[in-house]
């Protein structure tokens, strides 16, 4: 039986992508499967060559509303407008008319997408749901829903907590996740962009529930993009990296969003001149609101920097030998640091990368501490980030490039599992396949 899958990612390129690699790995799980995946368009350059590299089994249709979203404007009231389109475009791929007309077997919707669980129920098929973030920060989002709802309607004995002298004050975003996840247990099952021997934890409460509404979750990672394109690189940091003792580069870069103030960038600078460490470093200027523009280049770095850094670096600051990943805590980032093996210090700066930060620090160990506790969202506006020291981060570079640490021992380990997960009978092919069959069942 041909069937169809609709994916419906979120606009911002590490979902985009990400999506892109686990629906041509569906693919190759199933030849009775074709995938259509509906891009929100934001005028992306990475949207044009996808429509190019349509097939007969993997299209891209291409929707957009009146007003052109920015990565980050492409969410909730935006998306909502878009249903209609999307119904559409999935009416046309489904002609009854046509005689290879597949039959629909359900939406695989982004996190920031869940409002096109609507069309899915429209249409009489199921939901699942494509999680790009880690298993742990999902069934914290999942279990906070689930008590709340339950103290609402006193299903819940919150008596235990009565006299407790701990105080939590609850984040600014917590009414939008708290609706996410209510969402999150419509799906039928939830694909986590993780790998069973990374958090067995997080996946074994995610497998047990906290209700009888918890999805079943299918750990299908590493889903990684790895492809390189040597037209977004400098051949000239290229070179100067191939020339450079093996693990001995620290490699600094904070995402699409990441950006610093003047005064933060030389406190960076700082530290690594002071670390004596090899360095290649993606510096921005971060934005003043971040969600109306992205981070900008620096006009003039000799002025925000240190006073003759520029010269004094010249012979230590640009190219593997990357030996050190000093990153915001992207959970792509961090997966892919994993999959070469390569450990990180990490300094969160939006949405769950503190909790990221946690997990791979204080539970997992297998990243560098530069500061425990982490205050500011890169979201709410640069005014709101605290200043970390020269100090500080001197520290976490050093722990980070120790050749023969524990740390790097560890993150070599997972490396290795992360790589035999996606093999044949690894935990993630095993998850993949499940996946395929379940679709399959619940469309019989």
């Amino acid at each position: 039986m041909k069937m169809e899958l609709i994916f419906i990612p979120s606009p911002a390129a590490s979902h985009l992508m990400a999506t892109v690699e686990m629906a041509e790995r569906l693919l190759d799980e199933s030849s009775h499967l074709s995938i259509t995946v509906i891009i929100i368009s934001f005028n992306s350059k990475t949207t044009t060559s996808m429509i190019a590299a349509s097939n007969t089994r993997l299209r891209y249709e291409v929707i957009s509303g009146e007003n052109q979203p920015t990565e980050l404007t492409a969410t909730d009231s935006h998306v909502q407008n878009l249903k209609p389109l999307v119904k559409n475009v999935v009416a046309k791929l489904l002609e009854p008319t046509r005689p290879d007309s597949p039959r629909l077997a359900g939406f695989v919707v982004d996190m920031y997408c869940t409002c096109m669980i609507d069309v899915a129920n429209e249409l009489g098929v199921p939901s699942y749901l494509f999680y790009t973030s880690n298993a742990g920060f999902r069934g914290l989002l999942l279990h906070m829903q689930f008590m709340y709802d339950s103290a609402e309607e006193n299903k819940y004995d919150m008596s235990e907590l009565e006299d407790s002298d701990a105080e939590l004050v609850v984040p600014k975003w917590f009414s939008f996740f708290r609706t996410q996840a209510r969402r999150f247990r419509e799906t039928k099952g939830i694909l986590v962009n993780t790998v069973d021997e990374l958090e067995p934890h997080a996946l074994k409460f995610l497998s047990n529930g906290d209700s009888d509404t918890t999805p079943p979750a299918y750990s299908v990672g590493p889903v990684l993009h790895l492809e390189n394109d040597a037209r977004d690189a400098s051949t000239e940091i290229l070179e100067w990296l191939d020339e450079q003792p093996a693990s001995s580069v620290v490699f600094l870069c904070f995402g699409s969003m990441g950006g610093f103030s003047e005064e933060q960038a030389r406190e960076i600078a700082t530290a690594l001149e002071a670390s004596d460490h090899r360095f290649l470093w993606s510096l921005r200027c971060a934005s003043q609101n971040v969600i109306k523009e992205p981070p900008r280049e620096f006009s003039n770095l000799e002025e925000i920097l240190p006073q003759g850094f520029i010269d004094r670096m010249k012979a230590r600051g640009k190219k593997p030998a990357i030996g050190g990943f000093i990153s915001h805590g992207g959970w792509n980032s961090t997966l892919e640091s994993l999959w070469f093996g390569v450990p990180t210090a990490i300094w969160p700066l939006y949405a769950e990368q503190k909790f990221n930060a946690f997990e791979m620090v204080e539970e997992l160990g297998l990243s560098v501490e530069i500061r425990k506790y982490w205050r500011g969202d890169l979201l709410l506006g640069r005014k709101e980030m605290e200043l970390v020291t020269a100090e500080e981060i001197e520290r976490g570079i050093r722990v980070l490039m120790e050749q023969g640490s524990d740390l790097r021992k560890r993150v070599k380990k997972v490396s290795e599992k992360c790589h035999v997960a996606l093999m044949e009978s690894g935990s993630s092919r095993i998850a993949l396949q499940k996946f395929v069959k379940d679709i399959t069942d619940n469309i019989a």
